[in-house]
């Protein structure tokens, strides 16, 4: 087994976690099975009840662990499945360890940072990164490690004194450090400054770690007399420099590391049993990043949520919409809306700011209504949707948006103008959308039906259906606490709103379709965190198809893109025109 272990220097939010997943993904072309671990120094024990506005979306895996962003970064990268325990917290490792120490494991000792955390971060990093992560269930050969937060940062000392004694654990050639680190170009200057880079490498050093390659993040690239400072002053060759500048696309961040000889240096460093040269993973890479240069034509999307002051907040979401834009052939733009500057409140208070908001959904070519928490701003919510289905526009519900399209549907359709969830007004004449079974009111973390579980088509005639492959059930991640009210769905059916996707039991509503309409669809589940670049969501597919005229041919085409649309297989040239292989959706159990 090798580790590489991505530290971070100077400021948080550099880029380690797309730096890492880059590293994985030209590793895994060039024959690799390759496995990631995320370390966040905080000491809750997992991300499940931070606000977005903290560490931006908590990303949910197969088994239900609620983690990192970064974990759907290095699942969307290299194409695995992760679990719970490859995210590791402060809060987990001390868990275990007092667990430990009340089962008399430590035999009366005193337990201490040193050795007994330390020990605990080594014995948790070891065993998960033999753990397969592919579908082949092969052990991976290699673990990206990436450390949050920024190296000096008084709460990550104890994971890199863990690191600088692991080193010699697995020996030193099957160990690699990657420092990722900021070089500042001051506007009133012009010139690239190294020091805080020289500062970060010899706090790192000092620590006991030095690093075999200095990933340095920058607005333009490197020069060549700085590169050679940076290698003068942090004790590494030149070619051990790597420069990361700003890119128009993320896909290209691989493609950056690949030219620069990460590959062949990690080879040689690692004595790696690889080629040295990637294969066809990186050319369909490549294909993507000068596909997304190329787009041209336009397709809008309203967003209209709660937390759209940071876009980290839809990361996945952003992501999933990015995917299916590349293969639809059009050029994304995501329109944010906070959903309160829908509502009436806002008119009276703030009218400049309510019309800008109107003008924006009104411009748009779809609506998505993306899942969240909270009542502030779920009547703009509804209002958005409203709008959708009068006017025939595409919509897509998730989570909360299914929830909230059910409301609006019985508001405005059924004539019940007080229903509503019974996380809104528990009061309400007409519940909806109501608590279930498995809530627990006491308690916050680790409560909501979390995880990857089935849904069962009711339809042959389905869109959802025909868009996933016209399978029989998906298997898809869940995160919610209420549930369409299963006593109340003739009403809604017989007005044409199907629920066309329900659980095993067929006691949840997984899936609405409206009858009539262009694309007006909802999923209790949370398509975005099962999204990959190559095989993007179907309901998000779904949505871009419908906003960008597509859908009806898509469908008569018996779920086929034309030519120009797909991408090949096995050409090493970069043109989606050459040897070009018809896109099928295939389950995504």
């Amino acid at each position: 087994m090798n580790y590489i272990l991505v530290t971070g220097g100077v400021i948080s939010g550099i880029g380690k976690g797309i730096i890492a997943s880059s590293v994985g993904i030209i590793l895994k072309s060039c024959g690799l099975h390759v496995t990631a671990i995320k370390i966040d120094p905080y000491i809750n024990i997992d991300a499940g009840t931070f606000s977005p506005y903290e560490h931006g979306e908590v990303f949910v895996l197969d088994d239900g662990g609620e983690v990192d962003l970064d974990l759907g970064n290095y699942e969307r990268f290299l194409d695995i499945r992760l679990t719970r325990d490859n995210n590791l917290t402060t809060g987990k490792i001390y868990q275990s360890v007092i667990n430990k120490e009340r089962r008399g494991d430590y035999l009366g000792k005193t337990v201490q940072v040193v050795p007994h955390i330390t020990d605990a971060i080594q014995e948790w990093v070891m065993k998960q990164a033999k753990i397969s992560v592919d579908d082949d269930g092969v052990e991976p050969q290699v673990c990206v490690i990436e450390l949050g937060g920024t190296v000096g940062d008084i709460e990550s000392m104890p994971f890199i004194e863990a690191f600088r004694q692991f080193q010699f654990k697995v020996k030193r050639e099957n160990f690699c450090n990657i420092h990722v680190s900021l070089i500042p170009q001051p506007n009133t200057t012009g010139e690239q400054k190294t020091k805080p880079t020289q500062n970060s490498v010899r706090e790192l050093r000092g620590l006991g770690l030095s690093p075999d390659l200095i990933m340095c993040r920058c607005s333009t690239p490197l020069e060549t007399s700085v590169k050679e400072k940076i290698s003068m002053f942090c004790h590494v060759e030149p070619s051990q420099v790597i420069c990361v500048h700003d890119v128009s696309s993320l896909y290209k961040v691989p493609l950056l590391l690949e030219d620069q000889g990460v590959v062949s240096y990690l080879c040689q460093r690692l004595s790696l049993p690889i080629e040295v040269r990637p294969r066809k993973m990186l050319t369909k890479w490549k294909e993507m990043a000068d596909r997304t240069a190329r787009l041209l034509e336009p397709v809008s999307i309203a967003l209209v949520g709660k937390y759209t002051k940071l876009a980290d907040s839809y990361t996945s979401v952003i992501k999933a919409l990015e995917h299916s834009a590349l293969i639809v052939n059009h050029k994304l733009e995501v329109k944010y809306i906070d959903s309160a500057d829908l509502e009436a409140a806002t008119q009276r208070d703030e009218p400049v700011k309510y019309h800008e908001a109107w003008q924006k959904l009104c411009s748009s070519h779809g609506v998505l209504v993306p899942g969240g928490f909270g009542v502030r701003g779920t009547e703009g919510k509804m209002h958005a949707i409203n709008w959708a289905r009068k006017e025939n526009k595409p919509f897509l519900g998730v989570c909360l948006g299914m929830q909230l399209a059910v409301c609006e549907f019985a508001r405005n359709v059924l004539g019940w103008e007080d229903a509503n969830s019974t996380e809104f007004n528990p009061e309400s004449s007409h519940p909806v959308v109501i608590d279930m079974p498995e809530h627990n009111p006491g308690q916050m973390g680790g409560t909501m039906r979390l995880g990857k579980r089935r849904t069962m088509f009711k339809s042959n005639n389905s869109v959802m259906r025909k868009l996933y492959g016209d399978v029989e059930y998906v298997e898809e991640r869940h995160r919610h606490r209420f549930e369409v009210n299963p006593e109340l769905k003739h009403h809604f059916e017989e007005k044409g709103l199907q629920f066309v996707g329900q659980d095993v039991e067929g006691e949840r509503m997984e899936i609405i379709e409206l009858e009539n309409h262009c694309y007006f669809v909802g999923v209790q589940y949370h398509p975005e965190f099962t999204s990959r670049p190559m095989k993007p969501s179907p309901p998000y597919f779904g949505l871009l198809l419908a906003a960008a005229g597509k859908l009806p041919s898509y469908l008569a085409k018996g779920c086929r893109l034309s030519p120009r649309d797909t991408y090949s297989d096995r050409s090493d040239s970069s043109s989606p025109e050459t040897e070009l292989s018809d896109l099928k959706f295939l389950s995504l159990s």
